[in-house]
């Protein structure tokens, strides 16, 4: 016998009904919200940034792709992981169904990495990915976009990631067991794991000018992740218990 609260269809649908008038009023939040991301000031780029690409050396500019909007996912793939984290893999397993349909908005989805870019490849060939993925080499474009951090930041604190000093699991000393545990699925420890972030930052392309217009992080994150979209409408939602996910070649199907 379930112990969740049961109702008739007639009480079903008036529940039902209340609720709906939540979601409609978070549409239109979202909508809103949507409508300022887009109206933020832009930062022009001067800084020469260079990628290994599988077409070979690239400048941000050549990111776009002869588009003039880009979103960029910042993969944690640090250069020490043996492979990639299987939190951004769960989020990255939607990407190849959306990446035409962006490419045909004039947007290319990229994801960048710090980790070599022979490396990547491997990694996106293990699962089944097709998206292109980039290498930051020298780590710059990491760094400057608060997704990569030093051992000595780390020793120090100074570690400005989502907008605020410190405060993020990653940032604590000794880690939590569900950092472990993903670090230990990447091949490393918590610090190492600790020292790349994911993130998604937007970039404008005019006139041969790029421009930063957007970027989020952690929960901000939450939209992008199809999973957690489709987990969030069954009846025991997330049901988070510690890093459940795995990579998904790594699932036991029984």
């Amino acid at each position: 016998m379930t112990e969740h609260v049961t109702a008739t269809r007639e009480e079903w649908l008036a529940a039902r009904l209340d609720l709906l008038q939540a979601e409609k009023e978070l549409t239109r939040r979202s909508d809103e919200l949507a409508r300022r991301r887009q109206a933020l000031p832009w930062v022009r780029i001067d800084k020469a940034y260079r990628f290994d690409t599988e077409q070979g050396e690239a400048s941000l500019a050549d990111l776009f792709g002869g588009r003039s909007q880009l979103l960029v996912y910042h993969f944690m793939f640090g250069p020490d992981y043996k492979a990639g984290c299987p939190s951004c893999s769960a989020l990255a397993d939607g990407f190849d169904g959306l990446v035409v349909h962006l490419a045909n908005h004039d947007v290319t989805l990229m994801a960048v990495s710090r980790a070599p870019l022979d490396k990547l490849l491997a990694y996106r060939q293990r699962m089944g990915w097709t998206f292109p993925w980039a290498s930051s080499p020298d780590g710059a474009f990491a760094f400057d976009f608060n997704v990569a951090f030093t051992e000595e930041q780390q020793r120090t604190g100074d570690i400005d990631y989502n907008y605020r000093r410190a405060g993020h699991a990653l940032d604590m000393n000794p880690a939590p067991e569900p950092i472990v545990q993903l670090a230990g699925m990447c091949g490393t420890d918590a610090p190492t794991f600790a020292r790349d972030r994911p993130g998604l930052s937007a970039f404008a392309l005019e006139d041969g000018v790029v421009y930063h217009t957007y970027s989020t992080y952690t929960r901000g994150l939450d939209g992008l992740w199809g999973m957690y979209q489709w987990l969030d409408r069954t009846p025991k939602g997330r049901n988070e218990t510690g890093a459940w996910f795995r990579r998904h070649d790594e699932y036991q199907h029984g």
